[in-house]
């Protein structure tokens, strides 16, 4: 399976600006995950295996992702979301996934992004490194 094509963010900011809740919205911020060359055992762990990244294989188990997307919408001051995941085998520099969060004031969205993040790589995703 290839990795699918990403979306716009110019094209997701003009439907969260349209959405119903729009107006309560005083801030949106973005995630966009990367495949990156620097191995993670080395970015979190400082263990180093004299390896590089030369690819990854992703997948993700949708009903896990909309119960993550339901429990940030739990969070204070949280009014729109949206999520995309890539899959397949992916390339350096590739997109795995892009996450819009709009919420009332930079506290509650900065928390949600990071909660709803962090719910997706930890129970949702099946990542390996190639």
């Amino acid at each position: 399976m290839t990795a699918k094509i990403p979306p716009s963010m110019d094209k997701w900011m003009e439907e969260a600006k349209k959405d119903p809740k729009a107006a309560e919205v005083g801030m949106y911020l973005f995630h966009n995950g990367v495949v990156r060359q620097t191995p993670r055992d080395l970015v979190r762990e400082g263990i180093d295996k004299g390896t590089s990244v030369k690819g990854m294989e992703f997948s993700y188990d949708n009903e896990k992702v909309q119960i993550a997307i339901e429990d940030a919408y739990k969070l204070p001051g949280i009014y729109y979301i949206k999520v995309w995941l890539n899959e397949g085998r992916l390339s350096l520099g590739d997109d795995i996934m892009y996450v819009l969060v709009g919420g009332d004031i930079r506290p509650n969205v900065i928390n949600a992004l990071q909660s709803l993040v962090e719910q997706i790589k930890t129970q949702c995703v099946l990542e390996r490194e190639i």
